[in-house]
């Protein structure tokens, strides 16, 4: 009987040490900044993006910029902004702002980021020097484009 007991109490142990050793190794990719994002700033929850007006939201993977008066958060920039390279574009790291509106301070980033903004030197996170076209694919040098974004879709 007390081996029984045994054998079912390690059995036991055998399902629980699986399920959280199966907890611990989940890798979840929710939050992760982009490849051209800048180097450093693992608690940040936003960039403003002074050249075009815009903010990027990194745990919803989302922009965030005004279309006819109204914020709009979508996956892509809008077509207007197609030109736009985010890898060499300046990003405002948004330390300071955790909530979900980081527009509420529009007027005031827009001041004091304005077009053209250049801080401290940045680094993106992604390797290499290409450029990075709307959605966050990758331009390669001959002109074709290759996939090394965030697999952005419109939404």
């Amino acid at each position: 009987m007390k081996t029984l007991k045994l054998i079912t109490l390690g059995i036991f142990m055998l399902f629980v040490s699986n399920a959280v050793q199966a907890q611990l190794n989940v890798n979840v990719q929710i939050g992760t900044a982009p490849s051209w994002g800048p180097v450093g700033y693992a608690s940040a929850d936003y960039y403003y993006l002074p050249d075009i007006e815009a903010y990027y939201d990194i745990r919803q993977t989302q922009f965030i910029y005004l279309n006819r008066g109204s914020w709009i958060r979508s996956r892509n920039l809008p077509g207007r902004y197609r030109n736009y390279d985010l890898n060499r574009g300046y990003k405002v790291v948004l330390n300071d702002y955790h909530g979900s509106r980081p527009y509420g301070s529009y007027k005031i980033h827009k001041q004091k980021y304005y077009k053209g903004y250049k801080g401290k030197p940045q680094k993106s996170i992604g390797k290499g020097n290409g450029n990075y076209n709307k959605n966050g694919n990758h331009n390669n040098h001959n002109g074709k484009k290759g996939n090394k974004g965030n697999g952005n879709k419109k939404h």
